[in-house]
């Protein structure tokens, strides 16, 4: 889990850039010449760091499922977002829920890894835990 952008030791935002570390990048946000490499397997998705359409979750829920089979598979994988939070930490928890997590502890371990901060944007921690599939048809009635 990534972001495009990182804050250093004395509070600088700095840029972040991927070539070859992974063999898979999926980007929820992306910005012109912060990779991969070409020869990188990536996919870009992006999506707001916001209420999300039933076509967005749906997509969330089959990148997330992909990224399990990646992983399952051996290979390393990085999602990533703008800053590292919300967007890739949907995703990436959504991943750790198809390899196998309850929705919370989902959360909490990307929150640990990440940052307390992870995951602040609790529509997304509505999906995770009331589950994609369900979220998706809700977000679509009209209320």
């Amino acid at each position: 889990m990534g972001g495009h952008e990182w804050i250093d030791e004395h509070g600088e935002l700095q840029s972040a850039a991927v070539t070859d570390q992974f063999d898979v990048v999926i980007s929820l946000f992306t910005r012109p010449g912060h990779g991969p490499s070409p020869d990188r397997l990536h996919v870009v998705h992006e999506i707001p760091d916001a209420a999300l359409l039933p076509a967005q979750i749906d997509r969330v829920a089959e990148l997330a499922a992909w990224a399990a089979a990646q992983l399952r598979a051996g290979r390393t994988v990085l999602v990533r977002c703008r800053a590292e939070l919300n967007r890739s930490g949907l995703v990436t928890a959504q991943t750790l829920i198809e390899l196998g997590d309850d929705p919370r502890m989902a959360i909490e371990r990307v929150r640990r890894a990440r940052s307390e901060s992870a995951l602040n944007n609790t529509i997304f921690v509505d999906y995770l835990t009331t589950g994609l599939s369900v979220s998706s048809l809700l977000s679509g009635l009209d209320v």
